[in-house]
């Protein structure tokens, strides 16, 4: 969410910048300027992190998913797996910063992990303050900062590594969670953590507890998707048939996680009915892909494991929602590598993936500061009359980037946490 903006493509760009590569050749003519993109901007990810964007909105803003049709479809295509797709991104964004292809070492790597360090403590910030607002969104900031902590140390590690761990965690950390949660419904241990914990008496949240296990976004089941992220961003992206391969990977996922939570719920005894109870809802057939089943209203059952409903912080969840993020990203990459006309038509999306953190800080901001002016939902409408609205606040951001874009190389908030990290340089 934090890279560097480009605001256009120049007129030579080699071959590894039109694959949705950086390329470490030098340059053949002085340094772009200010307002002159750099030749290794990764447009295909910014395509990705735009489409994130505009995913966030309509879960934030947009009508909710029950009116049904194919905008409803739409929605709830969107709903939880862009926030995956941002942390798959996020992921992708730490190998940038920490080396890619090859991780840093020496100063520059000590530099590259403290200049993490900074981005993730101010990401945290940033993020209490905006849960601080009110608006009712599940602001997904503060856990991006813990998860960049928790999985820096894995930074130097090769692409087959790093996917071998986010399948262990996908496989394992799910069920660690499920027992956690279980034993914090029967047990007091975590009022007692919550009240020791000094992030929790600043913030006025429950602190630590939140981010590692009781949130929208718990880091011990999201950890996953960063390390996916950071898999992919090891491979070399322009090599034949790699994009082809990632979103294969990318479909098999989706098919492991929502297709074998189809057949869990089916084939368990009584799963269907179980998921139905815990969630007060008429019928739990929609849980292995849609969060329209709800969430469990008093305690968790065990069949609650085969769901496969976004933020359902289950195994099956964690496979498909990789999955659709990979293939996502696979396609945005080949666009923006092979078909420089649709690229050139997708541009006002991406210009907005160039601005990400900039773009969501101010939707926030605007739910917050308009929303007894224009009646706008913190949380999705039942009605397509916030449609409107959702697309009032797609054009808006559309409009902003491309003129910011058009003049700087970065968004606000994204030169905001470049000067922030400047201390780095002082890493010995």
């Amino acid at each position: 969410m934090t890279q560097n903006v480009s605001s256009a493509v120049p007129t030579e760009v080699p071959p590894e910048a039109r694959a949705g590569l950086k390329t470490d050749r030098p340059p053949a003519s002085p340094p772009p300027s200010a307002g002159t993109p750099s030749s290794g901007r990764l447009i295909g990810i910014d395509l990705a992190r735009g489409l994130a964007v505009f995913g966030m909105y309509s879960a934030h803003v947009g009508p909710d998913v029950t009116v049904g049709g194919p905008v409803g479809f739409l929605l709830e295509t969107a709903r939880g797996r862009s926030s995956a797709l941002f942390a798959v991104l996020a992921g992708f964004s730490l190998v940038l910063i920490t080396g890619r292809p090859r991780p840093r070492t020496g100063r520059a790597g000590r530099q590259a992990v403290a200049r993490m360090v900074i981005r993730a403590a101010v990401l945290m910030v940033l993020g209490y303050a905006l849960t601080a607002l009110g608006t009712g969104v599940d602001v997904i900031l503060s856990f991006y900062g813990l998860l960049f902590l928790a999985v820096l140390p894995l930074y130097r590690l090769r692409a087959r590594t790093l996917a071998l761990i986010a399948v262990a965690e996908a496989l394992v950390l799910p069920q660690v969670l499920y027992v956690l949660r279980k034993s914090m419904e029967e047990g007091n241990w975590a009022d007692a953590v919550i009240a020791g914990d000094p992030l929790a008496r600043i913030t006025g949240t429950r602190g630590v507890v939140e981010l590692l296990f009781t949130g929208e976004y718990p880091a011990l089941t999201w950890m996953p998707f960063l390390l996916a992220g950071m898999a992919v961003a090891r491979l070399d992206l322009a090599g034949p048939g790699v994009r082809s391969r990632l979103a294969l990977a990318g479909g098999a996922l989706a098919l492991l996680g929502y297709g074998g939570s189809w057949l869990a719920l089916r084939l368990v005894p009584h799963a269907l009915s179980a998921v139905a109870r815990a969630t007060g809802s008429g019928s739990a057939s929609s849980a292995w892909w849609s969060d329209t089943v709800g969430e469990p209203e008093n305690s968790t059952p065990a069949a609650w494991l085969l769901v496969a409903a976004p933020h359902s912080q289950t195994t099956f969840s964690i496979l498909g929602n990789t999955g659709v993020a990979l293939v996502v990203l696979a396609v945005c990459l080949t666009v923006a590598g092979t078909m420089p006309r649709l690229t050139r038509l997708a541009r006002p999306v991406s210009v907005v993936g160039m601005t990400a953190l900039t773009a969501y800080v101010l939707h926030i901001v605007a739910l917050w500061l308009f929303a007894d002016v224009w009646e706008v939902p913190a949380i999705a409408d039942d009605t397509m009359s916030a449609l409107p609205v959702l697309l009032a606040f797609v054009a808006a951001a559309t409009l902003l980037a491309t003129a910011w874009t058009h003049r700087f190389r970065r968004g606000p908030l994204e030169h905001v946490l470049h000067v922030a990290t400047r201390p780095a340089r002082h890493v010995p």
